[in-house]
């Protein structure tokens, strides 16, 4: 398992505890997803590094092998899911103290609101096509080099047709995507 004490956390993100178990497990899944470049169902370590540094996140290679290496089975060249979700779970619960369930929908609220705000780049209440497009790009998804799609994704959500997304309906479009705990 990992040893807390040898890990180093510059700064605390209240985004990175996702409280909502049906939206965590959402989350994880599109997270690795995307870190997941090759689609072989394995996240190694180079992806990761490579995922977290184009999020502006650089984290050292040494540390994060150690961290990952433990949860990678045997035989395995990187994190399936399951590793990916117990990696998490484990980071979540060292430096957050676990999830509780008090306060859960102002959680989750407070989650919504950091979310906005990676879109929101330039912190004026709305995510307009070119915002989105660059974080698209930045995850390296292809939607984010077409400006049409991109546009078509704003549409989808902008519920009072004024062309960018405000939080009321990024929160709608975020809770609608929630599926049920099994």
């Amino acid at each position: 398992m990992v040893n807390a004490g040898e890990k180093t956390v510059s700064r605390q993100s209240s985004s990175f505890r996702l409280r909502s178990p049906s939206l965590n497990k959402l989350r994880l899944q599109r997270i690795f997803d995307m870190f997941d470049k090759n689609g072989d169902g394995f996240i190694t370590i180079n992806e990761l590094t490579q995922a977290l540094s184009r999020l502006g996140l650089d984290a050292d290679f040494s540390d994060l092998q150690t961290t990952v290496e433990s949860f990678i089975q045997p035989g395995n060249s990187g994190l399936q899911f399951d590793d990916f979700e117990a990696l998490h779970k484990t980071l979540d619960d060292s430096f957050f103290g676990g999830c509780g369930d008090e306060d859960s929908a102002a959680a989750d609220e407070s989650d919504l609101v950091e979310a906005f705000k990676v879109f929101d780049e330039n912190g004026d209440g709305f995510i307009s096509a070119k915002e989105l497009q660059v974080v698209l790009k930045k995850l390296d998804l292809a939607e984010g080099g077409e400006m049409e799609r991109v546009e078509k994704m704003i549409v989808s959500v902008d519920s009072n047709h004024d062309g960018r997304v405000d939080f009321s309906e990024f929160k709608n479009m975020m809770r609608s995507v929630v599926v049920p705990s099994s």
